[in-house]
């Protein structure tokens, strides 16, 4: 049997757009999160994993009013990302500027052990 369930009565998450760049020394990953607030974001990081999860909230809005548009994304989102190589996880170095979420992480000498 097939069950509909409405868009509204499912929660959904979604899926930030990233870059993930490698240099010979480190990878860095930008994740893009304009509107969320820093306190709203929780970064893990694992030696070939980063995980970043959070939410955005929208202003509250008049209730008689109607949407003729919305494609911004809001709720809770998830993104994993598979590193190229190895990394360090301490440190971490993590920036947060104009909407951006950037994330430094050095490779892990895989000769030195």
């Amino acid at each position: 049997m097939i069950q509909w369930t409405s868009a509204r009565a499912m929660q959904t998450v979604w899926r930030p757009p990233a870059d993930v760049y490698e240099t010979p020394t480190g990878v860095s990953v930008t994740i893009e999160l304009a509107g969320i607030e820093p306190a709203e974001v929780h970064v893990l990081c694992f030696e070939r994993t980063v995980v970043v999860e959070g939410r955005r909230r929208m202003p509250a809005l008049d209730a008689a009013g109607i949407y003729h548009t919305a494609e911004i994304r809001r709720g809770t989102f998830r993104l994993e990302i598979a590193l190229p190589a190895n990394v360090d996880t301490d440190p971490v170095e993590l920036r947060s500027e104009l909407g951006l979420l950037s994330i430094s992480l050095a490779k892990r000498d895989v000769e030195g052990g």
